[in-house]
Order: C-alpha cells, then sequence, then structure tokens
C-alpha cells in the first residue's frame, strides 16, 4: 500500500517554521507526471474509479495527463468533483482509490492523489475557467453552510441556472477545509480558490449569518424553493473532567485553525503537550504541535491500538513525527497551579465486552492513578452534534437518526419536502470525509433539480459529458 505522507524527520535545526509547514510532498514536474501516468493500465472496470465516492474518471484523467492534456484531465475530474483539488491533498487515497488500484497487490499503486494534485494546480496556475452559469431557470435555493457539501450542491445547481445564495456564520467559506485541515496538508489558499470558484458560477455568499440568531429556517423557506442544511459538527465537546477551564486547555479544532489564520510565530504551544483522543483530528493536532517546536507530545487514548479511528497511516506518520501514544489511559483531572494546566491525572484501562459501537469498552483498573505533566492539554475527542440547527429543523418536521438529520438514500431529502441536507450532520454511519461530503453535495442537487423541473440531472451530466 502507497505511503500517503512524505517521512519527515524532525529537525528543526535544519528547517525554519515555514518549511516544517510545506505541504507534504512538493508537486509533480510535467516529466514526473507523465512517468506516473504511464503505469497506468487504464483498467476496463478501474476498481479505483469504483472507490471513488464521487465516480471521477480515474483512468480517463491519468490518460489525459500521460497525453499532455491536462485540461483535458483537470476537466475531467471537476465534472464528476468540483472540489477535486482540495479532494486530492486531503482523501485517505490508501483507504479508497489508491487502495483498490490493481497494481496495489504485487507492486505500487498508481499515486492518483498526486496526479489529481497536478491537474487541478495546473487549471489553477493557467487560470482555466471550465464552467459558466447556467440561464436562470427562474427557481431559487438556499444552501446553509459553506463546506465540501454546500459549496458542491450550491455549485451543481449553478450550472443548472438556479440562484443559490450560501449562508455561512464564519468569516471565510470553505468549513472545514479552510478551517479544520492542517496547513501542511492542504494551504488555506486551495480551500478559498475553490470558494471563489463556486462564486464565479453566479453563486451569492452571506457570511457572518448564522442561522437561528440572524436568520430563520422559516424565512428561508418562504423566500426560497428550497433549502439544503449543510451544516457540519460543532466544536469538540467538553470533557466533563475537574481542571477542564484552566489556562493551556485548549479545543482541537481551534488549535488547527490557528494555523490557517494567523502566523505560524504567533502561535503559542508548550513544551510538553497531551493531546486527548486518537482521531485524525488528535493526529493533526500532535504532528502541529511537534512541527510548532514542541519537545514531548504525547496522544492520550483510552482504548487500545487496535481500536483507535485515525488511519493506520496516520498513525505511522505520527509515529514518524516523534509523537509517543499512550494506550488503554483515561484522563480524569487536569491538574493545574495559579491557574494554569501543569499535568493531567489519568487511570490506566482495561477492555472489558463490546459496548454500542462494537468496540470493547474501556474499564477502569483500582488503584492505577498516575500523573503525566503537561505545559498544554489538546482535546480531540470529537465534535458536537449541530444541537440547535436539529431542535430548529424539528419544528419542520425533520426526523433524526442517532442525532444526525434523517436523510433519503439516493436523494439526501428530509422529512421535509422542500429541506435537504447532507455532509458531517447526515453521518449517523460510515466515515465522514470531505469527499463523501462532496457526493452528498452532488446527491441532493440532482434531486433538488428533478423535484423542482421533473427532469433527472444525471442524464443531463452524461450528456454534457457525450459532447465533450
Amino acid at each position: 500500500m502507497a505511503e500517503h505522507y512524505k517521512p519527515y524527520k524532525y529537525k528543526p535545526w535544519e528547517k525554519n517554521l515555514e518549511e516544517r509547514f510545506q505541504e507534504y510532498y512538493p508537486p509533480y514536474s510535467e516529466r514526473e507526471a507523465v512517468l506516473e501516468a504511464n503505469r497506468c493500465l487504464y483498467c476496463h472496470d478501474a476498481p479505483c474509479m469504483v472507490a471513488c465516492p464521487t465516480s471521477i474518471d480515474i483512468p480517463t484523467f491519468i490518460r489525459k495527463i500521460s497525453t499532455g492534456n491536462v485540461k483535458g484531465s483537470a476537466r475531467t475530474i471537476l465534472e464528476s468533483n468540483l472540489l477535486g483539488a482540495t479532494c486530492s491533498r486531503v482523501c485517505p487515497v490508501e483507504e479508497l482509490c489508491e487502495g483498490d488500484c490493481v497494481l496495489a497487490h504485487d507492486h505500487k499503486p498508481i499515486t492518483i492523489g498526486r496526479l489529481q494534485r497536478y491537474a487541478m494546480d495546473y487549471a489553477k496556475e493557467k487560470d482555466i475557467t471550465f464552467f459558466e452559469p447556467a440561464p436562470a431557470n427562474g427557481h431559487k435555493v438556499a444552501v446553509v453552510g459553506s463546506g465540501p457539501a454546500g459549496l458542491s450542491c450550491a455549485g451543481e445547481l449553478a450550472k443548472l441556472g438556479y440562484e443559490v445564495t450560501c449562508f455561512e456564520k464564519r468569516e471565510w467559506g470553505g468549513g472545514l477545509d479552510t478551517y479544520g485541515i492542517v496547513v501542511f496538508r492542504e494551504p488555506v489558499e486551495v480551500s478559498l480558490d475553490e470558494v471563489k470558484m463556486i462564486e464565479k458560477l453566479g453563486v451569492k455568499f452571506k457570511y457572518n449569518v448564522e442561522i437561528g440568531k440572524d436568520i430563520t429556517f422559516k424565512k428561508l423557506l418562504e423566500d426560497y424553493d428550497k433549502v439544503f442544511v449543510s451544516v457540519g459538527l460543532g466544536q469538540v465537546p467538553e470533557m466533563q473532567i475537574p481542571g477542564e477551564d484552566l489556562e493551556g486547555v485548549h479545543d482541537g479544532l481551534e488549535f488547527i485553525a490557528e494555523t490557517k489564520v494567523r502566523d505560524l510565530k504567533e502561535i503559542k504551544f508548550g513544551q510538553r503537550v497531551c493531546v486527548i483522543g486518537a482521531g485524525n483530528t488528535g493526529i493533526d493536532c500532535a504532528t502541529i504541535a511537534r512541527r510548532l517546536g514542541s519537545e514531548r507530545v504525547a496522544i492520550i487514548y483510552r482504548r487500545s491500538e487496535s481500536e483507535m479511528p485515525a488511519y493506520h497511516f496516520e498513525y505511522q506518520f505520527a509515529l514518524k513525527e516523534g509523537v509517543s501514544f499512550m494506550f488503554l489511559t483515561q484522563p480524569v483531572e487536569a491538574v493545574g497551579v495559579d491557574g494554569k494546566v501543569t499535568a493531567l491525572k489519568c487511570l490506566r484501562m482495561d477492555l472489558g465486552e463490546p459496548d454500542a459501537s462494537g468496540r470493547r469498552r474501556p474499564v477502569p483498573v483500582e488503584g492505577s492513578e498516575f500523573e503525566i505533566p503537561c505545559d498544554m492539554l489538546i482535546k480531540a475527542i470529537g465534535q458536537e452534534k449541530p444541537n440547535m440547527v436539529i431542535d430548529a429543523l424539528k419544528e419542520f418536521g425533520v426526523k433524526t437518526e442517532k442525532g444526525y438529520i434523517a436523510v433519503e438514500d439516493g436523494t439526501n431529502r428530509t422529512a421535509h419536502p422542500d429541506i435537504f441536507a447532507g455532509g458531517d450532520c447526515v453521518r449517523s454511519k460510515g466515515e465522514a470525509s470531505t469527499v463523501m461530503a462532496v457526493e452528498d453535495g452532488k446527491i441532493a442537487a440532482r434531486a433538488i433539480h428533478q423535484s423542482l423541473t421533473g427532469v433527472d440531472a444525471a442524464k443531463l451530466v452524461v450528456a454534457a459529458k457525450s459532447a465533450i
């Protein structure tokens, strides 16, 4: 299986701060991209394409790179995934397209993600416009949230002639692609460029507008024909342990966001850092701390290595960065002196019977309490469900599933005929990822189009491709 990340040895004396936060891999040169593309077998029933949630025609876009038609390659990608630049950088390709490459079994799989990035970077560098807004069809759609699901839905609808308005509570669009992905995985400019691309399609963006505070769903349903909800999830929840309000205790997503919106030299970090949670966000927080200059960084997780939610390649990457892991360890208190965190009190755990998640339940070991010295504590234990939004939607008959918005398979329609939803806020099962959110937006856009016009948008897409 391909190694997604460039091996990085933590040597601050060799690299300055900005270099430590550059992208993992340098971009392919033209020669490198063509050589890699020529390794592809162009399978007829390409398993890589089946594995892609957005069904990008991977053999076709790679073949176009091999023949020098990079513009055509980029168009092929964007026809299926308007956020192709972001997904080329953040998709877990080992688990998806590259993991299913037929060459992965006996050879090295095609580096599909890097080839996709090559085509997307080429299109950006040449400032190529691939799509124009269609003539107005008289219908209006509101999109709540401008993360990957919202951008995807808005862009696809704009291509079909809809008047689309995105309502975003933050200062910038892009959602977690802008604020929640570590900068050395995706520079913030990549996400913001995709927002600009959607804006060029005629989509209007209203920033610093929060649903329930600045505008209501009732008003949106009065002013628009359909509403697409893509609010993502909330912040990291409270751990419910003493000392959580001490100075030096940080929200993991906010810590990541600082690398996107602030000068790296201004970001405060500790020398001995504890990260609570072994998901992909926890990995990002830990590697950020190491690259900022933290001397010791430990990830604390109450279950075992085999049950950690982070991808295995993320785990391997963190180990290479010098991050240590303390498994079967449960935080019980943040200890402080003069209002500042100085240690994390923990208990040793054993694994008992499986719980509702299917993972073995951690059970405290009596008398095993100990402390880990630290001057910074980062919470990365997941995100809160969008309860305020869900409560507001219940007024309109929208149902929930395990605390997430319930939607119909194949359309992403909620129980209300004019409200659709997608992205992390509907992900009651399966993996939450950017590429899945993009596909949610596409599904909803096509369903909205069919419900308003009676025309199958998927057939229009096929017709457009055959005319190229």
